[in-house]
């Protein structure tokens, strides 16, 4: 691809081939005001070939590459000349490992970042978003692009105000290389902010196996990650006080559910001149 319709929003998708990567590919190929200029994975097969061929939706005209930071000067470069855009979004949906270099690299490039990848650290974070601030280049990391979760989130939130004691069960995938999820760190942060704490100890409790209560935060809330095949991303919430238990629960049962958030970030980043965390801020 050598140029792009100037009133399109440039978009280059790295894990293209993921499960992830490639529900975002059709959403850009299916929107109005998008358009895939780069596709990167690291997968050796396929290098070369059209990526629309390869995740079985056509010719899209893009290749796809394993070469993350020369597919990013490449895309800086066309955005630059041919849309009324500033500068191209870069869509991550790759691996814990590496998720930190990607997104320091799209800054650099001038790229602003969409990070549906989890794993960032909360100083990694505040890390990048000094770095996306000093560079002047906006960016979301976003754990969970689900418009449900956030609503889930806000409320659980809201109803630690009324409960001293919450455990939050995350349940994904057996693929899912990171636990707990980003989703759930977010919700049990968003549950922390009043500085309450919860699930003061009553007993002196005892694991026969270890680990089999969970992890506990600081706060007290407890977390629990399950990994299954069959499950896509599930997060339950659950409060209890005497007499009552209040119980929230988000299913996800299809990656689509995804694409609305995810439509939204790319087009509202650019808008941006720092890193952001948490779709709420979006929205």
């Amino acid at each position: 691809m050598t140029s792009l319709n100037p009133t399109s929003l440039p978009i280059v998708v790295a894990g293209a081939l993921g499960r992830m990567g490639a529900e975002v590919i059709k959403a850009v190929r299916d929107s109005l005001d998008c358009e895939l200029i780069a596709a990167i994975d690291t997968t050796p097969e396929g290098e070369g070939s059209d990526v629309g061929e390869l995740i079985g939706i056509g010719n899209l005209g893009v290749e796809l590459s394993r070469d993350f930071e020369g597919s990013l000067c490449m895309a800086s470069q066309l955005a630059s000349k041919s849309s009324q855009y500033q500068s191209a979004v870069l869509v991550d949906f790759t691996h814990p490992s590496v998720v930190y270099e990607h997104t320091r690299a799209a800054i650099a490039y001038g790229i602003h970042p969409v990070i549906g990848t989890t794993g960032l650290t909360p100083d990694q974070i505040n890390e990048l978003s000094v770095f996306s601030e000093k560079a002047g280049i906006g960016g979301a990391v976003i754990p969970n692009f689900s418009v449900g979760m956030v609503l889930l989130q806000q409320a659980a939130a809201a109803a630690a105000r009324f409960y001293k004691h919450a455990e939050l069960t995350e349940l994904h995938h057996n693929k899912k290389a990171d636990a707990p999820s980003g989703t759930c760190i977010k919700t049990a942060e968003l549950i922390e902010e009043l500085g309450s704490l919860f699930n003061q100890t009553e007993v002196e409790e005892q694991e026969s196996i270890q680990g089999c209560r969970g992890a506990r935060r600081d706060s007290g809330l407890r977390m629990h990650s399950i990994r299954l095949p069959g499950l896509v991303a599930h997060q339950e919430v659950l409060f209890g006080a005497p007499g009552e238990t209040y119980c929230l629960r988000h299913d996800t049962v299809d990656r689509t559910a995804y694409m609305p958030g995810v439509l939204l970030t790319v087009r509202k980043v650019s808008k941006l001149t720092k890193l952001i965390y948490g779709l709420e801020r979006i929205i």
